[in-house]
């Protein structure tokens, strides 16, 4: 299941729409990825989205 375990972004839905304008039903999936992170010194492995990520490494949190 692609739920970041950090953030909790999961799926969402929507539509994909053609040229005709007909509109048929899109899961949009996050790009969640399994990382080992150290949390108060010890390892531990998430299933983490990409942009949570880049947000921890932006706030200095993940090397």
């Amino acid at each position: 299941m692609a739920i970041c375990e950090v953030t909790g972004k999961g799926k969402m839905y929507g539509h994909n729409v053609s040229f005709s304008q007909r509109k048929t039903r899109k899961v949009f999936k996050p790009n969640v990825q399994k990382k080992t992170l150290v949390i108060d010194g010890k390892k531990v492995r998430l299933n983490v989205a990409t942009s949570t990520l880049r947000t921890l490494k932006k706030k200095g949190l993940v090397k």
